[in-house]
């Protein structure tokens, strides 16, 4: 009995690992960047399960007055991983990425 419900936990915990999903929004300034462009790319964290931000990203700032750029935020794999040890305290990660 005890071996069923530790398999089914680690079951359902791999499965909850596995859908955790990744989303990228893009805003786009100007005619936006070029695909090959710079990249300026910034994390930044949020406490209390994503509802408090602890670090402010400039994204003006990273455009460094570019009249074309494309904003992306997203959530990668690699914040999933850091997710997976940081929110055990409730702070979570997402990647910012400024492209001119």
């Amino acid at each position: 009995m005890k071996r069923s419900v530790f398999t089914s936990m680690l079951l359902v915990l791999f499965t909850c690992t596995m859908l955790t999903g990744c989303y990228s929004i893009d805003h786009v300034v100007g005619k936006g960047g070029a695909t090959t462009g710079e990249i300026d790319e910034v994390r930044q964290w949020y406490v209390l399960f994503g509802l408090v931000p602890i670090n402010e990203v400039d994204t003006a700032d990273m455009a460094d007055g570019a009249d074309d750029y494309t904003i992306t935020t997203e959530f990668t794999a690699l914040d999933v991983i850091i997710g997976i040890f940081t929110g055990i305290v409730s702070v979570y990660p997402r990647t910012v990425r400024v492209t001119k």
